[in-house]
């Protein structure tokens, strides 16, 4: 499953909002320094949706605000 991601990193809070059925916008703690920001985004949505870190994976936008995520 492929899923659109939004990214605002460095907000004062992790949430994750829906936009639509397949579009998230992601509020991040982390910096996009280091790969500090993909590494928490990858760790919120193992989270939401309940599956292993490895079973996330950054498809596309490693380095922009606007990603696609592959859930396997």
């Amino acid at each position: 499953m492929d899923i659109k991601i939004t990214v605002v990193p460095c907000a004062k809070k992790c949430e994750i909002i829906e936009l639509d059925a397949y579009h998230l916008k992601v509020k991040l703690i982390s910096a996009p320094k280091k790969n500090k920001a993909n590494k928490e985004l990858i760790a919120i949505l193992a989270k939401h949706f309940g599956i292993r870190k490895s079973a996330v994976f950054i498809k596309t936008g490693l380095r922009s605000k606007h990603k696609t995520i592959q859930i396997l």
